[in-house]
C-alpha cells in the first residue's frame, strides 16, 4: 500500500505508466470520450468531485510539461480559467483554437479523468514529461 499520494489506483497505474509527451484528459461530466481511450469515471453527482479539486491532485502526481485547453475557457468559465492560470505556469499553456479542436485532440490521450463538473469547458490535456530534466 502507498504511503499517501494519487488513491485512486487506476489514475496511478496511468500515471505510472506515462513517458514524455503521452497526454490525459480531465474533463467536465459532459466531455464525450473517444472510442479506443480509456474513460476513468469519477463522477458522483452533479459538482463532485470538481474539476479544480481533481485537476490539482493529479498535477500534485504528475510531471506537466503543457496544460491544453479550448480557447472557450476563458470567456465561459472565467473562475476556472482563473483558477488554471493560478495552478500552472504561462510557459505550460496552450490554448486550442476552438473546442472542436481541443475534442479532437482527445483522441489520443491516455484517459480521460471524467469529474463531476458541470461548469461549461471545464476541461484540460496535460501534456507529460520527464523528472529527469529537472534534474540536470
Amino acid at each position: 500500500m502507498q504511503k499517501g499520494g494519487m488513491l485512486n489506483s487506476s489514475i496511478a497505474k496511468v500515471l505510472a505508466d506515462l513517458g514524455h509527451t503521452d497526454t490525459i484528459v480531465i474533463g467536465d461530466c459532459g466531455l464525450p470520450v473517444p472510442a479506443g481511450v480509456q474513460k476513468i469515471d469519477l463522477a458522483l453527482k452533479p459538482g463532485t468531485p470538481s474539476f479544480l479539486e481533481v485537476v490539482e491532485e493529479v498535477a500534485k502526481n504528475m510531471v506537466i510539461e503543457k496544460v491544453e485547453i479550448a480557447a472557450e475557457m476563458e470567456g465561459r468559465n472565467p473562475a476556472v480559467y482563473g483558477a488554471m492560470k493560478q495552478l500552472f505556469t504561462e510557459e505550460q499553456w496552450i490554448i486550442d483554437a476552438d473546442h472542436e479542436a481541443f475534442k479532437e485532440a482527445t483522441k489520443h490521450a491516455k484517459c480521460i479523468i471524467r469529474t463531476g463538473e458541470i461548469t461549461p469547458f471545464a476541461n484540460v490535456i496535460l501534456h507529460s514529461n520527464v523528472f529527469f530534466l529537472k534534474l540536470a
